[in-house]
Protein backbone atom coordinates (compact mmCIF):
# COMPACT_ATOMS: atom_id res chain seq x y z
CA UNK A 1 0.00 0.00 0.00
CA UNK A 2 1.21 3.43 -0.01
CA UNK A 3 1.31 5.46 2.99
CA UNK A 4 -0.56 4.48 5.92
CA UNK A 5 -3.76 5.46 6.62
CA UNK A 6 -2.42 7.17 10.63
CA UNK A 7 -3.37 9.87 12.49
CA UNK A 8 0.31 10.16 13.73
CA UNK A 9 1.36 12.81 12.02
CA UNK A 10 5.36 13.35 12.03
CA UNK A 11 5.87 14.91 9.06
CA UNK A 12 4.00 18.08 9.51
CA UNK A 13 5.46 21.19 11.31
CA UNK A 14 2.21 20.47 13.89
CA UNK A 15 0.95 23.34 16.19
CA UNK A 16 -0.09 23.13 19.26
CA UNK A 17 -1.97 25.95 21.52
CA UNK A 18 -0.86 29.00 23.33
CA UNK A 19 -1.80 29.28 26.68
CA UNK A 20 -2.47 25.34 27.25
CA UNK A 21 -1.48 24.35 30.78
CA UNK A 22 2.14 23.83 31.16
CA UNK A 23 3.71 20.61 32.48
CA UNK A 24 4.68 20.48 36.52
CA UNK A 25 8.01 19.00 35.66
CA UNK A 26 9.24 21.28 33.72
CA UNK A 27 11.38 22.96 36.42
CA UNK A 28 13.58 19.39 36.37
CA UNK A 29 17.36 20.29 35.04
CA UNK A 30 18.57 17.02 35.33
CA UNK A 31 19.04 14.71 32.31
CA UNK A 32 16.05 12.63 33.77
CA UNK A 33 13.58 13.43 31.19
CA UNK A 34 16.32 12.79 27.95
CA UNK A 35 16.92 9.27 29.41
CA UNK A 36 13.10 8.84 29.66
CA UNK A 37 12.71 9.62 25.78
CA UNK A 38 16.09 7.38 25.20
CA UNK A 39 14.11 5.04 27.50
CA UNK A 40 11.10 5.19 25.43
CA UNK A 41 12.81 5.19 22.32
CA UNK A 42 14.19 1.78 23.31
CA UNK A 43 10.73 -0.31 24.00
CA UNK A 44 9.36 1.17 20.89
CA UNK A 45 12.56 0.63 18.57
CA UNK A 46 12.49 -3.46 20.12
CA UNK A 47 8.69 -4.32 19.61
CA UNK A 48 8.57 -2.12 15.97
CA UNK A 49 11.93 -3.02 14.44
CA UNK A 50 11.41 -7.07 15.54
CA UNK A 51 8.02 -7.08 13.91
CA UNK A 52 9.07 -4.87 10.88
CA UNK A 53 11.03 -8.02 9.71
CA UNK A 54 8.58 -9.76 9.21
CA UNK A 55 6.67 -6.90 7.58
CA UNK A 56 9.69 -6.34 4.86
CA UNK A 57 9.32 -9.93 4.33
CA UNK A 58 5.93 -9.99 3.89
CA UNK A 59 5.85 -6.82 1.34
CA UNK A 60 8.25 -8.88 -1.16
CA UNK A 61 6.07 -11.74 -0.88
CA UNK A 62 2.93 -9.89 -1.41
CA UNK A 63 4.57 -7.52 -4.23
CA UNK A 64 5.61 -11.06 -5.89
CA UNK A 65 1.59 -12.01 -6.00
CA UNK A 66 -0.54 -9.30 -6.88
CA UNK A 67 0.24 -6.72 -10.02
CA UNK A 68 0.79 -2.73 -10.12
CA UNK A 69 -2.29 -2.57 -10.66
CA UNK A 70 -3.12 -4.10 -7.53
CA UNK A 71 -1.15 -1.27 -5.62
CA UNK A 72 -2.37 1.38 -7.74
CA UNK A 73 -6.10 0.72 -6.95
CA UNK A 74 -5.20 0.56 -3.25
CA UNK A 75 -2.87 3.64 -3.27
CA UNK A 76 -6.11 5.59 -5.46
CA UNK A 77 -8.19 4.66 -2.47
CA UNK A 78 -5.27 5.72 0.11
CA UNK A 79 -5.09 9.25 -1.32
CA UNK A 80 -8.66 10.19 0.02
CA UNK A 81 -8.90 7.91 2.94
CA UNK A 82 -5.77 9.26 4.40
CA UNK A 83 -7.35 13.06 4.35
CA UNK A 84 -10.70 11.38 6.06
CA UNK A 85 -8.20 10.06 8.73
CA UNK A 86 -6.89 13.46 9.50
CA UNK A 87 -10.47 14.81 9.95
CA UNK A 88 -11.50 11.98 11.41
CA UNK A 89 -9.64 11.92 14.82
CA UNK A 90 -9.97 15.82 14.94
CA UNK A 91 -6.74 16.14 16.59
CA UNK A 92 -8.09 14.19 19.65
CA UNK A 93 -4.79 12.15 20.50
CA UNK A 94 -2.77 15.29 20.35
CA UNK A 95 -5.01 17.23 22.50
CA UNK A 96 -4.74 14.42 25.19
CA UNK A 97 -0.98 14.22 25.28
CA UNK A 98 -0.89 17.93 25.22
CA UNK A 99 -3.62 18.67 27.75
CA UNK A 100 -2.90 17.34 30.94
CA UNK A 101 -5.14 19.23 33.06
CA UNK A 102 -8.40 17.14 31.42
CA UNK A 103 -10.67 14.94 33.97
CA UNK A 104 -11.67 11.67 33.72
CA UNK A 105 -14.98 12.52 32.69
CA UNK A 106 -13.80 14.95 29.50
CA UNK A 107 -12.22 11.59 28.80
CA UNK A 108 -14.28 9.88 28.83
CA UNK A 109 -16.97 12.62 26.80
CA UNK A 110 -13.63 12.97 24.31
CA UNK A 111 -14.38 8.92 24.02
CA UNK A 112 -17.65 9.41 22.73
CA UNK A 113 -17.04 11.95 20.51
CA UNK A 114 -14.15 9.75 18.91
CA UNK A 115 -16.85 7.30 17.92
CA UNK A 116 -19.25 10.00 16.44
CA UNK A 117 -16.21 11.44 14.20
CA UNK A 118 -14.97 7.85 13.02
CA UNK A 119 -18.55 6.85 12.14
CA UNK A 120 -18.96 10.39 10.55
CA UNK A 121 -15.90 9.34 8.48
CA UNK A 122 -17.16 6.16 7.32
CA UNK A 123 -20.59 7.28 6.11
CA UNK A 124 -18.51 9.84 4.39
CA UNK A 125 -16.55 7.27 2.50
CA UNK A 126 -19.42 5.59 1.50
CA UNK A 127 -20.97 9.16 0.02
CA UNK A 128 -17.61 9.32 -1.78
CA UNK A 129 -17.13 6.30 -3.05
CA UNK A 130 -18.78 6.73 -6.68
CA UNK A 131 -17.17 10.27 -7.14
CA UNK A 132 -13.54 8.74 -6.26
CA UNK A 133 -14.39 6.24 -9.58
CA UNK A 134 -15.09 8.72 -11.65
CA UNK A 135 -12.43 10.44 -10.43
CA UNK A 136 -9.82 7.89 -10.66
CA UNK A 137 -11.50 6.38 -13.68
CA UNK A 138 -11.61 3.52 -11.67
CA UNK A 139 -15.17 1.33 -10.94
CA UNK A 140 -13.78 -1.00 -8.91
CA UNK A 141 -12.27 1.69 -6.50
CA UNK A 142 -15.77 2.51 -4.93
CA UNK A 143 -16.25 -0.81 -3.13
CA UNK A 144 -12.64 -0.73 -1.97
CA UNK A 145 -13.29 3.22 -0.59
CA UNK A 146 -16.16 1.92 1.51
CA UNK A 147 -14.52 -1.12 2.85
CA UNK A 148 -11.21 0.52 3.96
CA UNK A 149 -13.90 3.29 5.64
CA UNK A 150 -14.89 0.78 8.12
CA UNK A 151 -11.50 0.97 9.54
CA UNK A 152 -12.41 4.29 10.81
CA UNK A 153 -15.25 3.07 13.32
CA UNK A 154 -12.99 0.89 14.60
CA UNK A 155 -9.87 3.04 14.53
CA UNK A 156 -12.10 5.64 16.82
CA UNK A 157 -12.14 3.40 19.80
CA UNK A 158 -8.37 3.67 20.24
CA UNK A 159 -7.95 7.36 19.70
CA UNK A 160 -8.16 7.87 23.92
CA UNK A 161 -6.54 5.22 25.59
CA UNK A 162 -3.69 5.50 22.55
CA UNK A 163 -3.31 9.57 23.53
CA UNK A 164 -3.54 8.38 27.39
CA UNK A 165 -1.03 5.90 27.18
CA UNK A 166 1.64 8.06 25.15
CA UNK A 167 1.02 11.04 27.30
CA UNK A 168 1.91 8.91 30.64
CA UNK A 169 4.95 6.95 28.70
CA UNK A 170 4.17 4.09 28.65
CA UNK A 171 5.37 2.69 24.91
CA UNK A 172 5.72 -0.60 26.16
CA UNK A 173 2.10 -0.93 25.77
CA UNK A 174 2.01 0.66 22.67
CA UNK A 175 4.85 -1.09 20.74
CA UNK A 176 2.59 -4.39 21.84
CA UNK A 177 -0.20 -3.03 20.18
CA UNK A 178 1.89 -1.61 16.84
CA UNK A 179 3.74 -5.29 16.69
CA UNK A 180 0.24 -6.93 17.22
CA UNK A 181 -1.49 -4.83 14.09
CA UNK A 182 1.70 -5.72 12.11
CA UNK A 183 1.77 -9.24 12.69
CA UNK A 184 -1.73 -9.92 12.18
CA UNK A 185 -1.91 -7.41 8.98
CA UNK A 186 0.87 -9.18 7.14
CA UNK A 187 -0.53 -12.77 7.94
CA UNK A 188 -3.71 -11.90 6.86
CA UNK A 189 -2.61 -10.34 3.47
CA UNK A 190 0.13 -12.81 2.40
CA UNK A 191 -2.43 -15.59 3.09
CA UNK A 192 -5.68 -13.83 1.47
CA UNK A 193 -3.13 -12.47 -1.59
CA UNK A 194 -1.75 -16.62 -2.00
CA UNK A 195 -5.74 -17.36 -2.09
CA UNK A 196 -5.80 -15.07 -5.10
CA UNK A 197 -8.06 -11.96 -3.34
CA UNK A 198 -5.97 -9.55 -5.23
CA UNK A 199 -5.99 -6.19 -3.98
CA UNK A 200 -8.86 -7.14 -1.38
CA UNK A 201 -5.78 -8.54 0.30
CA UNK A 202 -4.70 -5.42 1.30
CA UNK A 203 -7.94 -3.91 2.26
CA UNK A 204 -8.66 -6.95 4.62
CA UNK A 205 -5.49 -7.09 5.89
CA UNK A 206 -5.38 -3.41 6.94
CA UNK A 207 -8.87 -3.42 8.62
CA UNK A 208 -7.77 -6.64 10.43
CA UNK A 209 -4.62 -5.50 11.79
CA UNK A 210 -6.68 -2.28 12.76
CA UNK A 211 -9.14 -4.76 14.89
CA UNK A 212 -5.94 -6.42 16.70
CA UNK A 213 -4.25 -2.82 17.35
CA UNK A 214 -7.57 -1.52 19.16
CA UNK A 215 -8.22 -4.54 21.33
CA UNK A 216 -4.73 -4.48 22.77
CA UNK A 217 -5.46 -0.54 23.38
CA UNK A 218 -8.93 -0.55 24.78
CA UNK A 219 -7.42 -3.80 27.69
CA UNK A 220 -4.36 -1.87 28.32
CA UNK A 221 -6.59 1.48 29.14
CA UNK A 222 -10.55 1.30 29.23
CA UNK A 223 -12.23 4.07 28.82
CA UNK A 224 -16.08 4.57 29.52
CA UNK A 225 -18.49 6.79 27.44
CA UNK A 226 -19.88 10.15 28.33
CA UNK A 227 -22.27 12.42 26.38
CA UNK A 228 -20.38 15.19 25.01
CA UNK A 229 -20.86 18.59 26.16
CA UNK A 230 -19.46 21.25 24.35
CA UNK A 231 -19.60 23.61 27.63
CA UNK A 232 -17.29 21.13 29.12
CA UNK A 233 -14.77 20.61 26.24
CA UNK A 234 -14.71 23.66 24.81
CA UNK A 235 -10.59 24.40 25.25
CA UNK A 236 -9.78 20.29 24.41
CA UNK A 237 -11.46 21.77 21.46
CA UNK A 238 -10.11 24.74 20.44
CA UNK A 239 -6.91 22.77 20.86
CA UNK A 240 -7.61 19.93 18.27
CA UNK A 241 -8.83 22.59 15.79
CA UNK A 242 -5.50 23.93 15.78
CA UNK A 243 -4.09 20.74 15.31
CA UNK A 244 -6.31 20.00 11.95
CA UNK A 245 -5.12 22.98 10.30
CA UNK A 246 -1.29 21.84 11.16
CA UNK A 247 -2.24 18.47 9.48
CA UNK A 248 -4.31 18.90 6.99
CA UNK A 249 -1.30 21.23 5.65
CA UNK A 250 0.99 18.47 6.00
CA UNK A 251 -1.54 15.88 4.32
CA UNK A 252 -2.64 17.88 0.94
CA UNK A 253 1.35 18.29 0.02
CA UNK A 254 2.39 15.06 1.30
CA UNK A 255 -0.24 12.95 -0.45
CA UNK A 256 0.15 15.21 -3.80
CA UNK A 257 2.60 13.30 -5.43
CA UNK A 258 0.10 10.26 -5.08
CA UNK A 259 -2.87 12.10 -6.27
CA UNK A 260 -1.00 13.73 -9.47
CA UNK A 261 0.47 10.18 -10.03
CA UNK A 262 -3.04 8.60 -10.24
CA UNK A 263 -4.85 11.11 -11.70
CA UNK A 264 -2.52 11.84 -14.67
CA UNK A 265 -0.65 9.00 -15.39
CA UNK A 266 -2.43 6.00 -14.61
CA UNK A 267 -3.13 2.93 -11.83
CA UNK A 268 -0.17 1.47 -13.59
CA UNK A 269 1.98 4.16 -12.91
CA UNK A 270 0.78 4.97 -9.53
CA UNK A 271 1.57 1.14 -8.86
CA UNK A 272 5.32 1.18 -9.50
CA UNK A 273 5.20 4.44 -7.55
CA UNK A 274 3.69 3.35 -4.75
CA UNK A 275 6.61 0.14 -4.56
CA UNK A 276 9.20 2.57 -5.09
CA UNK A 277 7.94 5.00 -2.44
CA UNK A 278 7.21 1.46 0.14
CA UNK A 279 10.64 0.44 -0.75
CA UNK A 280 12.51 3.75 0.10
CA UNK A 281 10.81 5.16 2.64
CA UNK A 282 9.71 1.41 4.70
CA UNK A 283 12.59 1.92 7.22
CA UNK A 284 12.28 5.67 7.39
CA UNK A 285 8.51 5.98 8.69
CA UNK A 286 9.67 3.28 10.98
CA UNK A 287 11.84 5.49 12.62
CA UNK A 288 9.51 8.52 12.18
CA UNK A 289 6.75 6.81 13.38
CA UNK A 290 9.12 5.98 16.82
CA UNK A 291 10.29 9.61 17.23
CA UNK A 292 6.81 10.79 17.08
CA UNK A 293 5.30 8.18 19.94
CA UNK A 294 7.84 9.38 22.21
CA UNK A 295 9.22 12.70 21.54
CA UNK A 296 6.01 15.19 22.24
CA UNK A 297 6.14 13.48 25.76
CA UNK A 298 9.64 14.68 26.38
CA UNK A 299 9.12 18.33 24.23
CA UNK A 300 5.89 19.06 26.42
CA UNK A 301 8.23 18.37 29.43
CA UNK A 302 11.08 20.07 28.60
CA UNK A 303 9.87 23.16 26.48
CA UNK A 304 11.71 25.59 28.63
CA UNK A 305 15.09 24.25 28.83
CA UNK A 306 16.64 25.17 25.47
CA UNK A 307 19.93 23.18 26.53
CA UNK A 308 17.71 19.94 26.74
CA UNK A 309 16.21 20.67 23.17
CA UNK A 310 19.46 21.15 21.91
CA UNK A 311 20.69 18.01 22.97
CA UNK A 312 17.72 16.06 22.11
CA UNK A 313 18.24 17.75 18.15
CA UNK A 314 21.91 17.47 18.47
CA UNK A 315 22.09 13.63 19.67
CA UNK A 316 19.29 12.30 17.87
CA UNK A 317 19.98 13.53 14.30
CA UNK A 318 23.46 12.27 15.22
CA UNK A 319 22.74 8.43 16.55
CA UNK A 320 19.24 8.38 13.12
CA UNK A 321 21.67 9.82 10.32
CA UNK A 322 24.07 6.81 11.30
CA UNK A 323 20.92 4.57 10.47
CA UNK A 324 19.35 6.13 7.34
CA UNK A 325 22.19 7.47 5.52
CA UNK A 326 24.16 4.67 4.58
CA UNK A 327 20.73 2.34 4.22
CA UNK A 328 19.62 5.19 1.97
CA UNK A 329 22.21 5.66 0.10
CA UNK A 330 22.93 2.30 -0.38
CA UNK A 331 19.58 1.63 -1.61
CA UNK A 332 19.97 4.46 -4.21
CA UNK A 333 22.98 2.47 -5.61
CA UNK A 334 22.04 -0.91 -5.77
CA UNK A 335 18.15 0.19 -6.84
CA UNK A 336 18.49 -1.26 -10.60
CA UNK A 337 19.83 -4.44 -9.56
CA UNK A 338 17.48 -5.04 -6.32
CA UNK A 339 14.26 -4.86 -7.94
CA UNK A 340 14.89 -6.82 -10.60
CA UNK A 341 16.32 -9.44 -8.31
CA UNK A 342 13.84 -9.64 -5.43
CA UNK A 343 10.95 -8.33 -7.74
CA UNK A 344 11.25 -9.03 -10.98
CA UNK A 345 11.61 -6.94 -14.49
CA UNK A 346 7.70 -6.34 -14.68
CA UNK A 347 8.70 -3.88 -11.61
CA UNK A 348 11.51 -1.97 -13.88
CA UNK A 349 9.61 1.03 -13.67
CA UNK A 350 9.90 1.72 -10.02
CA UNK A 351 13.68 1.60 -10.32
CA UNK A 352 14.14 5.54 -11.46
CA UNK A 353 11.83 6.83 -8.80
CA UNK A 354 13.39 4.61 -6.37
CA UNK A 355 16.67 6.11 -6.25
CA UNK A 356 15.08 9.30 -6.10
CA UNK A 357 13.13 8.76 -3.28
CA UNK A 358 15.81 6.95 -1.28
CA UNK A 359 17.82 10.41 -1.67
CA UNK A 360 14.55 11.90 -0.21
CA UNK A 361 13.83 9.80 2.62
CA UNK A 362 17.42 10.36 3.99
CA UNK A 363 16.43 14.05 4.33
CA UNK A 364 13.23 13.32 5.72
CA UNK A 365 14.82 10.89 8.35
CA UNK A 366 16.41 13.88 10.16
CA UNK A 367 13.76 16.94 9.49
CA UNK A 368 11.18 14.93 11.00
CA UNK A 369 12.88 15.63 14.33
CA UNK A 370 12.13 19.18 13.95
CA UNK A 371 8.76 18.97 14.45
CA UNK A 372 7.87 18.34 18.18
CA UNK A 373 10.23 21.22 18.79
CA UNK A 374 8.88 23.88 16.44
CA UNK A 375 5.42 22.97 17.87
CA UNK A 376 6.54 24.12 21.46
CA UNK A 377 8.72 27.16 20.72
CA UNK A 378 7.56 28.77 17.49
CA UNK A 379 3.64 28.03 17.46
CA UNK A 380 2.30 30.49 15.34
CA UNK A 381 5.52 30.97 12.55
CA UNK A 382 5.09 27.66 12.65
CA UNK A 383 1.39 27.64 11.28
CA UNK A 384 1.96 30.30 9.24
CA UNK A 385 4.61 28.60 7.19
CA UNK A 386 3.29 25.15 7.15
CA UNK A 387 0.48 26.63 4.34
CA UNK A 388 3.12 27.14 2.04
CA UNK A 389 3.85 23.35 1.44
CA UNK A 390 0.65 22.49 -0.30
CA UNK A 391 0.87 25.30 -2.60
CA UNK A 392 4.26 24.69 -3.80
CA UNK A 393 4.52 20.94 -3.74
CA UNK A 394 1.50 20.13 -5.74
CA UNK A 395 2.20 22.48 -8.51
CA UNK A 396 5.40 20.90 -8.76
CA UNK A 397 4.25 17.58 -9.20
CA UNK A 398 2.14 18.27 -11.71
CA UNK A 399 4.65 20.25 -13.68
CA UNK A 400 7.25 16.90 -12.73
CA UNK A 401 4.37 14.75 -13.97
CA UNK A 402 5.63 15.80 -18.07
CA UNK A 403 8.39 13.57 -16.83
CA UNK A 404 6.62 10.64 -15.09
CA UNK A 405 6.57 9.09 -11.94
CA UNK A 406 10.76 10.34 -12.30
CA UNK A 407 9.62 13.89 -12.54
CA UNK A 408 7.12 13.82 -9.56
CA UNK A 409 10.09 11.72 -7.41
CA UNK A 410 12.35 14.62 -8.46
CA UNK A 411 10.35 17.00 -6.87
CA UNK A 412 10.81 15.67 -3.72
CA UNK A 413 14.74 15.68 -4.32
CA UNK A 414 14.55 19.49 -5.11
CA UNK A 415 12.05 21.75 -3.56
CA UNK A 416 12.11 20.10 -0.14
CA UNK A 417 15.29 20.87 1.04
CA UNK A 418 15.10 24.30 0.03
CA UNK A 419 11.68 24.52 1.72
CA UNK A 420 13.08 23.37 4.94
CA UNK A 421 15.81 26.40 5.42
CA UNK A 422 13.84 29.17 7.04
CA UNK A 423 12.84 26.33 9.34
CA UNK A 424 16.24 25.62 9.92
CA UNK A 425 16.74 28.70 10.45
CA UNK A 426 14.34 29.75 12.89
CA UNK A 427 15.10 26.82 14.83
CA UNK A 428 18.59 27.33 15.20
CA UNK A 429 18.05 31.00 16.82
CA UNK A 430 15.04 29.30 19.05
CA UNK A 431 17.20 26.80 20.64
CA UNK A 432 20.34 28.84 20.41
CA UNK A 433 22.44 26.73 18.26
CA UNK A 434 25.05 27.09 16.03
CA UNK A 435 24.67 25.18 12.55
CA UNK A 436 28.28 24.40 12.89
CA UNK A 437 27.29 22.51 15.73
CA UNK A 438 24.32 20.50 13.55
CA UNK A 439 26.48 19.92 11.12
CA UNK A 440 29.16 17.85 13.32
CA UNK A 441 26.26 15.71 14.69
CA UNK A 442 25.44 14.90 10.97
CA UNK A 443 29.14 14.59 9.53
CA UNK A 444 30.32 10.41 10.80
CA UNK A 445 27.24 9.60 8.42
CA UNK A 446 27.98 11.72 5.63
CA UNK A 447 31.64 10.69 5.74
CA UNK A 448 31.30 7.22 5.98
CA UNK A 449 27.84 7.09 3.46
CA UNK A 450 30.15 8.62 0.93
CA UNK A 451 33.14 6.55 1.50
CA UNK A 452 30.55 3.29 1.12
CA UNK A 453 29.29 4.70 -2.01
CA UNK A 454 32.46 5.43 -3.42
CA UNK A 455 33.40 1.55 -2.89
CA UNK A 456 29.62 0.70 -3.90
CA UNK A 457 30.27 2.30 -7.71
CA UNK A 458 33.76 0.78 -8.18
CA UNK A 459 31.81 -2.36 -7.42
CA UNK A 460 29.47 -1.84 -10.11
CA UNK A 461 31.83 -0.55 -12.77
CA UNK A 462 33.88 -3.73 -12.55
CA UNK A 463 32.10 -6.91 -11.92
CA UNK A 464 28.15 -6.20 -12.51
CA UNK A 465 28.51 -8.70 -15.19
CA UNK A 466 30.58 -11.86 -13.95
CA UNK A 467 27.91 -12.22 -11.22
CA UNK A 468 24.43 -13.36 -10.78
CA UNK A 469 22.36 -11.00 -9.85
CA UNK A 470 21.05 -12.14 -6.64
CA UNK A 471 24.89 -12.82 -5.76
CA UNK A 472 26.07 -9.21 -6.86
CA UNK A 473 23.13 -7.40 -4.88
CA UNK A 474 24.28 -9.27 -1.77
CA UNK A 475 27.84 -8.41 -2.41
CA UNK A 476 27.14 -5.19 -2.81
CA UNK A 477 25.44 -4.87 0.52
CA UNK A 478 28.33 -6.81 2.16
CA UNK A 479 31.05 -4.65 0.83
CA UNK A 480 29.32 -1.28 1.78
CA UNK A 481 28.70 -2.26 5.06
CA UNK A 482 32.34 -3.00 5.76
CA UNK A 483 33.17 -0.03 3.92
CA UNK A 484 31.15 2.17 5.82
CA UNK A 485 31.76 0.69 9.21
CA UNK A 486 35.52 1.05 8.79
CA UNK A 487 34.91 4.46 8.01
CA UNK A 488 33.23 4.98 11.49
CA UNK A 489 35.52 3.15 13.67
CA UNK A 490 38.69 4.55 12.04
CA UNK A 491 37.15 8.32 11.69
CA UNK A 492 35.03 8.71 14.50
CA UNK A 493 35.92 6.24 16.96
CA UNK A 494 35.32 8.49 19.75
CA UNK A 495 31.73 9.33 19.10
CA UNK A 496 30.62 5.76 17.96
CA UNK A 497 32.21 4.73 21.03
CA UNK A 498 30.69 7.29 23.29
CA UNK A 499 26.49 6.72 21.12
CA UNK A 500 27.72 3.35 21.60
CA UNK A 501 27.65 3.84 25.16
CA UNK A 502 24.93 5.88 25.77
CA UNK A 503 22.77 3.49 23.98
CA UNK A 504 23.75 0.03 26.07
CA UNK A 505 22.61 2.59 29.02
CA UNK A 506 19.50 3.54 27.50
CA UNK A 507 18.44 -0.49 27.15
CA UNK A 508 19.28 -1.63 30.76
CA UNK A 509 17.09 1.33 32.23
CA UNK A 510 14.56 0.44 29.39
CA UNK A 511 14.73 -3.13 30.77
CA UNK A 512 14.90 -2.37 34.59
CA UNK A 513 11.07 -2.52 34.70
CA UNK A 514 11.02 -6.07 33.17
CA UNK A 515 13.45 -7.55 35.80
CA UNK A 516 11.75 -5.94 38.95
CA UNK A 517 8.83 -7.41 37.93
Amino acid sequence: MSRELTTTNPGAISVAVEGSPQPAARARTDEAPYRRLLSGLAWTAASKWSAQLLSWASTLVVVRLLSPRDFGLIGMATVFLGLVTVLSEFGLGSTIVYRRDLTDEQLDQLNSLAIIFGIAAFMVSCVMGAPLAWFFKTPQLRPVVISLGIGFVISSFQVVPYGWLQREQAFKRLAYADAGRMVTQAATTIGLAYGGFGYWALVIGSTAGATVSVAILRRARPQRFAYPRLVSLRSAVAFSRDVIVARLSWYAYSNADFAVAGRVLGATELGAYTVAWNLASTSIDKLTDLVSRVAPAFVSEAQLDTAALRRYVRALTEGISLITFPTTLGLALIAREGVLALLGARWQAAIAPLRLLALYAAIRSITMLLSPVMSALDLRWAARYSVAFPVVFPAAFYVGSRWGIEGIAAGWVLLYPIMYIPIYRRLFRNIAMRPREYARAIWPAVNASVAMGGGILVVKANWSDQWPLILFVMGEIAIGAVLYLTVLVTAHRERVVALWRACAVTWREAAKPVIES
